[in-house]
């Protein structure tokens, strides 16, 4: 059922994209592209997209907290009012009591509204998102996947509905802020927050997230990395957390001052 609306958005979008229409060439098949004629206004001023990742409880909602009132930045937390709350379901609960039966339920959704918010209409020259359609499937499916709690086939088929995604609409990200911090420190900042979803998740889940994490935007593993890295050391406390958005704050919104790594 969850898979139902992207699949119609999903059609509708080819559809849009047949021949003689600007986004098609035949030459592109297999290839990154729009799956609709670029804005254009966008062509006169690129607009920058940046992603901050990092583990559950890694201090992503301060960052955006820390910028959001900075002129010209739109703020994107993570969809989880949705993800505790499909119609009175809350499929976020359900994977975390049991990943194995409701690890595709979730992540289908997942995808879903990450898609939603990133295609969204800009409305601001900078758009500072909470995680992205990249770390959902190369770090919570994966980690599903890896940890034998999803089936090959619901694995297999999420990373083809990514992978369409990523070839026929514009999910680009131009700059990652990875808020790298040790599994242990995430541990004790849930502990002391205390959502209810959030109680039944062992320090051994954070252990596999930071791995990946870690694998992706700093060892360079199995996946492509989709953007620029800024590395941000994130295990201080709030005062110590503030002082570090400050002195970053030129690398992560100023398109000139962006580099890989710490």
């Amino acid at each position: 059922m969850l898979l139902r609306p992207l699949r119609s958005w999903a059609s509708r979008a080819l559809r849009r994209e047949g021949p003689g229409s600007p986004a098609w060439s035949p030459g592109l098949r297999g290839a990154q592209r729009r799956a609709w004629p670029r804005d254009k206004e966008n062509e006169k001023e690129k607009k920058t997209v940046i992603c901050v990742e990092g583990n559950i409880a890694s201090g992503k909602t301060t960052c955006l907290e820390f910028f959001a009132n900075t002129t010209d930045i739109e703020v994107i937390p993570e969809p989880v009012h949705k993800w505790r709350n499909v119609r009175g379901h809350n499929p976020l609960g359900l994977m975390y009591r049991d990943a194995c039966r409701w690890g595709l339920t979730l992540q289908t959704y997942v995808q879903l509204t990450m898609l939603d918010q990133r295609t969204c209409p800009q409305t601001s020259p900078v758009r500072l998102m909470e995680r992205s359609i990249h770390s959902a499937r190369y770090i919570f499916v994966e980690n599903l996947y890896r940890s034998g709690k999803m089936p090959e086939v619901d694995y297999v088929i999420l990373s083809e509905w990514y992978d369409w995604i990523v070839r026929n609409i514009d999910v680009s990200v131009d700059l990652i802020v990875y808020l790298r911090t040790t599994p242990e420190t995430c541990y004790q900042r849930l502990k002391m927050r205390c959502r209810d979803e959030e109680k039944v998740i062992p320090l051994e889940y954070l252990d596999a997230i930071h791995h990946l994490y870690e694998e992706w935007l700093t060892k360079g593993g199995l996946f492509p990395i989709v953007a620029p890295v800024l590395v941000i050391e994130a295990d201080h406390d709030m005062p110590k957390m503030l002082e570090l958005f400050e002195q970053n704050r030129d690398r992560i919104l100023t398109p000139g001052n962006r580099t890989h790594g710490p």
